[in-house]
């Protein structure tokens, strides 16, 4: 009876503290609802990494002092970061005034609504140029100071052929994933400033801190810096590369990935397993990768397929080698031939030698985050 009622004296301690906890999280929310603010007002971006890295490493030390594991107070700390981040979306700053009036061509897609949200909070006079406003084009960019083309990649040359021609001094920018070929279309339609713009995300993100954003010189890089600053001050990273290695990197990053992916969800699918059936005895990184591969079939069948298909030509030499991979892997399963197995594991290993270390312990605290996050009946 007496361990009970200590039992219970210490659940009611626990509560009192989770209580303590939460007022404090209220405590700390309006804080950094403040600093959106003041940010808002004087122009700062959103993401500060060193004051971030700073509050980290003295949390980390100020827990290790206190016999706390500092990879829990770095957990609860980064989470709270990003809730700040989703509450200081509200309103933005403005880093180039002069970009207003934006046009968003294909505005009513799921990126384009997204950029014209992050404007709009921004103060931008956004317009939409999509389908339905066809016969307005004219006088929805007869002022532009920035046109951004967001429509599916298959479509960027016969819509930009199809513009009217744009003031002098507009900012044309595209946000599709290739950037050689709509690079080429944007500056044959545009004698003037002209970038490619790559969000490495898709519309579902909840704030835009520390998103890539892979940014292709065209044409007047500095008329375009304005809408780099922009970004900037949205928080995302912007990564500076030729358009022809971009296209070579997303090659692997993107198409490789986006095509065994799908080919793995529709081996999955003509399996006698459901997928509750192969879900409730995963791993927690299996359910990780069973994740990944539901999120691509949860999107739009025509962007990957478009994506796929847009880049075929250049990466079907990419996949003759992974199926000689493949091919050769089951080769050795066949023969039962380990040794050979160990070579080419030791062969790829080295590849990630450098990164071996990070990435476990990154992925160890996502596969923790896998496994707190299961359902269970």
């Amino acid at each position: 009876m007496a361990s009970i009622m200590n039992l219970n004296e210490l659940r009611q301690g626990i509560d009192a503290c989770d209580t303590e906890l939460v007022n404090l999280l209220a405590k700390r929310s309006a804080l950094t609802e403040q600093v959106g603010i003041i940010k808002q007002q004087t122009g700062a971006p959103l993401h500060a990494p060193e004051r971030e890295a700073q509050l980290i490493a003295s949390r980390r030390e100020q827990a290790q002092n206190l016999s706390v594991n500092p990879d829990l107070v770095e957990d609860i700390l980064r989470r709270m970061m990003r809730e700040a981040y989703e509450n200081q979306q509200g309103k933005l700053a403005c880093a180039a005034p002069s970009l207003s009036p934006v046009v968003i061509v294909g505005g009513e897609g799921a990126m384009g609504q997204l950029f014209a949200k992050q404007f709009e909070r921004s103060g931008y006079e956004v317009r939409i140029l999509d389908k339905a406003q066809q016969s307005q084009a004219q006088s929805l960019l007869s002022d532009a100071k920035l046109v951004l083309i967001s429509v599916p990649i298959n479509a960027i040359e016969t819509v930009v052929s199809n513009l009217p021609e744009l003031p002098k001094t507009c900012v044309l920018a595209d946000i599709t994933s290739v950037k050689q070929k709509p690079l080429k279309v944007l500056l044959e339609k545009h004698s003037g400033p002209v970038v490619g713009l790559h969000p490495m995300f898709g519309p579902d993100i909840s704030h835009w801190v520390k998103q890539t954003i892979v940014v292709c010189h065209g044409r007047m890089d500095q008329e375009c810096e304005g809408l780099l600053q922009q970004l900037n001050i949205w928080g995302s990273q912007l990564v500076e590369v030729d358009a022809k290695k971009h296209d070579q990197a997303m090659q692997i990053i993107q198409v490789m990935r986006h095509l065994t992916t799908f080919v793995y969800g529709q081996f999955l699918s003509k399996q006698c397993h459901t997928l509750e059936e192969l879900r409730s005895c995963s791993s927690p990184i299996y359910q990780l990768e069973l994740m990944m591969v539901g999120r691509l079939f949860a999107q739009s069948p025509e962007l990957y397929s478009d994506i796929m298909l847009a880049q075929f030509d250049d990466v079907e030499g990419l996949l003759a080698s992974y199926q000689d991979t493949f091919a050769s892997t089951l080769e050795k399963l066949r023969k039962g031939d380990k040794e050979a197995l160990i070579d080419a594991f030791t062969q790829a290993k080295q590849y990630f030698s450098d990164s071996a270390a990070q990435f476990l312990t990154q992925s160890r605290g996502l596969l923790n985050k896998a496994n707190d996050a299961k359902v269970l009946d």
